[in-house]
């Protein structure tokens, strides 16, 4: 078996008083889509935060390609598409593209992404004036342009459209038969019964079940497992 790509191990998070990590464990391997999957609040972006060293846990291990989160080491090898970028709001896609491909040494072509994923026509609009779904193109190529080994993708087709979503679920595969290790949120079972190598639901801070699709499926949808295992929350 490949060593990890991402390690998380026993990790512990409280924020305001609330505890929102509680002894999260899990893993996610090279050339291997990892579906982390959970209800609104049960930790999911707070675990991303963590792992590129956003936000230090309280406790616990956590390695990133066998570094620290964060660390110059790691930052450099790892790749991560938001759910919001509003600190891009004044700036083109094609300038952003060229703007994150420079601080790497051995980038995409920005103009060949921006063919890939269909961000030619609107290259050259300001990014707030993009809708949604252009957006969460335009995140896609930043998270990408760097060739990472590791790219944490946090709900990628939200707001697409069912033809660019199924494009976009190409490349992602595309992307883990080249090596790279994929770690990806989504509220769409049917994205992460299509996509995933293994999924870790997480609820409330800690990982109820994980498994392959096949494994988890074997007596149930994906949906019912997730309905099953997690307690819904607002927000």
């Amino acid at each position: 078996m490949p060593e990890a790509s991402l390690l998380v191990d026993d990790v512990r998070l409280s924020l305001g008083g609330r505890r929102i990590l509680d002894g999260l464990t899990f893993h996610a391997a090279p050339g291997a889509v990892t579906a982390l999957l959970g209800p609104n609040g049960a930790g999911k972006s707070t675990t991303i935060r963590c792992c590129t060293g956003l936000v230090r846990p309280d406790a616990g291990r956590l390695t990133v390609l066998g570094h620290a989160p964060g660390s110059p080491d790691a930052a450099a090898r790892v790749g991560l598409m938001p759910q919001s970028t509003g600190a891009w709001s004044g700036i083109r896609p094609d300038e952003l593209l060229r703007y994150l491909a420079s601080l790497y040494a051995h980038p995409h072509r920005p103009e060949d992404l921006i063919a890939e994923l269909g961000i030619g026509p609107f290259a050259r609009t300001p990014y707030r004036r993009l809708s949604g779904g252009q957006q969460q193109l335009v995140n896609l190529a930043g998270a990408l342009v760097g060739r990472p080994e590791l790219v944490f993708l946090d709900e990628p087709t939200a707001g697409l459209d069912p033809h660019v979503r199924r494009h976009t679920w190409s490349l992602i595969r595309r992307l883990a038969d080249a090596g790279v290790a994929v770690v990806l949120t989504t509220h769409a079972m049917d994205e992460a019964a299509t996509l995933a190598d293994h999924v870790w639901l997480l609820d409330a801070g800690r990982i109820v079940v994980h498994g392959t699709v096949a494994e988890l499926t074997r007596d149930a949808s994906l949906e019912d497992v997730f309905l099953t295992h997690t307690g819904g929350r607002a927000g």
